[in-house]
């Protein structure tokens, strides 16, 4: 059975991904600012939420709240099929590590709301730090606690993000890589393959890709 993969967006706010006999892992990352829901299909697929894993076989649903951290991986190697479906919620997000921290961490807050919103700018870490009035080291400690990644790796995040944006719209893959804020093509490449698990070559044809 080929195993495939294959993006639609309905519109700004609701995306879908459907996988097919599947075997790839994704690392722990984040759907900053989006609710997933998925379903699986057939096989299994292990799902760890915040450091508790989960098996989820055919049949089984599964949420994944914003923000939360969670990575995914097949279970004994073998694929599996899954429709997920990832909506925009309204903005802005608080997140219940937000609210619960939210008289102490308004700065982080504010960051992660800039990144997110020009993940392209150079954002060096000692500059976070003066605009959080935070030291860097505990600017990542923090940032990290909060929301599981530390700022470098939530912004390679959000710039793989706007790069999948940007390829949708049918932006070459050299347009991308500078309109999203990656020094070279290289650097783009193997950010986009560790989070979204394909080449932005192979994103771009997916996307483009008529259901069946």
């Amino acid at each position: 059975m080929m195993n495939e993969i294959s993006y639609r967006k309905k519109n700004d706010a609701i995306e879908c991904v459907h996988y097919k006999n599947w075997t790839k892992a994704y690392p722990p990352h984040t759907h900053a600012e989006h609710l997933t829901l998925g379903i699986v299909e057939a096989g299994k697929v292990c799902i760890v939420m915040n450091g508790v894993s989960k098996v989820f076989c055919e049949g089984d649903e599964f949420q994944i709240p914003p923000d939360v951290l969670h990575e995914i991986k097949p279970v004994d190697n073998k694929g599996y099929s899954m429709i997920v479906t990832c909506v925009r919620v309204p903005s802005p997000v608080t997140t219940p590590a937000e609210t619960e921290n939210k008289s102490t961490n308004d700065p982080l807050i504010e960051l992660k709301d800039s990144i997110l919103d020009q993940p392209e700018n150079l954002y060096l870490i000692e500059e976070m730090a003066q605009d959080t009035n935070i030291s860097p080291f505990h600017l990542i400690r923090k940032f990290k606690k909060l929301y599981g990644l530390t700022p470098h790796q939530f912004q390679i995040q959000c710039k793989v993000r706007k790069a999948q944006k940007l390829l949708e719209e049918e932006k070459s893959v050299c347009e991308v890589t500078y309109d999203a804020g990656f020094c070279d093509q290289s650097h783009l490449d193997r950010c986009f393959q560790k989070i979204v698990g394909m080449t932005p070559k192979e994103y771009k044809e997916a996307s483009s890709t008529k259901p069946e």
